[in-house]
């Protein structure tokens, strides 16, 4: 009887379907568009605004146009994913990111340099929605509750990039300008369509009708147009917050009153308010996410700056310092995926946010080089572990048939940590990239790692996910 069920056991094991391995590909390219457009323009800020006139201050909407766009548009394409299928959204968007890098190699000023990042954030706005969208359909296709080494390869995948991305971005605006770092995106634009023309399946609703005529009918375009009022006037007000600018934040609070009130009464509501609100673990982990991301990206444009500006680095040095911290990411991500759960992960994150933190508030001009590198070193456990941990918990967590917007959604509130990390980065240096400045946003960074520390710490929630 015994090595009968074990038979039974193995054969049933053997006619498990399997996750699509064809799908891969175009899900970790779509995924990492975005990321490696934030970390390749890290160091060419310097010299664009050395070419066009511009201070950091100025050169900072290069960031925040790209994360403003992306911001708004993540969980509008999620929600559409999760309406018609990944498949239409991935290939139109990733084409707008060869446009968009046509126009950026060949800006004639700032202004449409910023532009082309807008263009260039909706282009990358389908990426990830679609890839957790395509392995939430996997899930219930194999039976696999969670497909963790999926979800680790494009964590770790995003550590890739980011590891390649400043030093990419070095060797090109030392070889071919900064100019070079816009061009990039025709060549992976191209990849990505003909990889989402093969690959990605064609998904249809079932009934033909709601194929021709129920496409207005189902999207909340009232509901979303609230949402990205509501966004861009509270981001802009973030980015210069000013007593003249008081008529930011009225607007947003009467666009949040109005989106409120719509998304309560739509039968099919853009982001599902009474769902939302009672999924208290999920919007804990949005939290997070916004603090977690602040630290980030105020590290990888802020800190890159004062090492060029304050320390004397090339561009291509600069890189060089912050590829440690990509590095002992990629580790961090692969042993997390591998043993660790997602609370372990969080705190040993949050831990090591703010022991890099402090440890930053400790360099200046006089530093040696090593010190430096022993910073990128321990921001690396924290650059691992909470983009890992982030995204299984919102797996997890989030409404199987929103998987699409909820993933848009998380990638919205690390936007909004990067905005307010450019912010920060601004207010904090001014017309020059100082040590003293430095200092000063590391204190920013500081206050958000041990928000996040907190709210990991007391979240009871976490207990009760996956262990590993």
């Amino acid at each position: 009887m015994t090595s009968r069920s074990t038979a039974e056991r193995g054969e049933a094991a053997v006619q498990a379907p399997a996750l699509d391995r064809r799908l891969v590909p175009p899900m970790v390219l779509g995924s990492v568009l975005n990321p490696i457009n934030s970390t390749i323009i890290a160091v060419a800020l310097v010299p664009i605004g050395a070419a066009l006139g511009a201070s950091p201050a100025q050169t900072a909407w290069l960031v925040s146009a790209l994360y403003l766009a992306t911001a708004l548009g993540q969980p509008v394409v999620g929600r559409l994913i999760d309406l018609f299928g990944p498949r239409r959204l991935f290939l139109s968007a990733t084409t707008l990111v060869g446009v968009a890098g046509v126009v950026g190699a060949l800006a004639p000023n700032l202004g449409v340099l910023i532009a082309s990042r807008v263009v260039l954030g909706f282009g990358t706005c389908a990426g990830y929605p679609a890839a957790m969208a395509l392995l939430r359909a996997e899930s219930r296709r194999t039976g696999q509750d969670s497909p963790a080494g999926i979800l680790t390869l494009l964590a770790v995948a995003n550590q890739t990039v980011a590891v390649i991305g400043p030093l990419l971005g070095g060797l090109l605006t030392s070889l071919g300008g900064w100019r070079a770092t816009f061009a990039l995106n025709v060549p992976l634009s191209v990849l990505a369509v003909v990889l989402g023309a093969l690959r990605l399946p064609r998904t249809e609703p079932a009934d033909p009708a709601r194929r021709r005529g129920a496409l207005v009918q189902r999207i909340d375009l009232p509901g979303m147009a609230l949402f990205a009022v509501l966004l861009l006037t509270l981001l802009l007000f973030l980015m210069n917050p000013h007593p003249g600018r008081w008529y930011l934040p009225v607007t947003a609070v009467a666009a949040a009153a109005a989106f409120t009130v719509r998304e309560r009464r739509a039968a099919e509501p853009f982001i599902d308010l009474k769902v939302l609100g009672g999924n208290a673990p999920l919007l804990l982990t949005y939290a997070r996410a916004l603090a977690a991301y602040i630290g980030a990206y105020a590290f990888l444009y802020g800190f890159a700056q004062w090492t060029e500006e304050g320390f004397g680095l090339t561009p291509l040095q600069a890189g060089l310092v912050q590829a440690p911290t990509f590095l002992v990411g990629i580790g961090v991500s692969v042993l997390a995926g591998r043993r660790g759960g997602i609370r372990a992960t969080l705190l040993i994150g949050g831990i090591g946010q703010v022991a890099a933190c402090a440890l930053m508030l400790l360099l200046g001009v006089h530093s040696p080089l090593w010190a430096l590198l022993l910073l990128a070193v321990v921001f690396g456990i924290p650059q691992g572990a909470n983009g890992l941990a982030l995204q299984n918990a919102v797996f997890q967590q989030a409404d199987p048939a929103r998987t699409g917007s909820s993933a848009g959604l998380l990638r919205t509130f690390a936007y909004l940590g990067s905005m307010v990390a450019a912010a920060a980065t601004a207010a904090a240096y001014g017309t020059h990239a100082g040590t003293a400045g430095m200092h000063r946003l590391a204190l920013v960074m500081l206050a958000a790692a041990a928000v996040f520390l907190l709210l990991t710490v007391f979240d009871r929630n976490l207990r009760r996910l996956p262990v590993g």
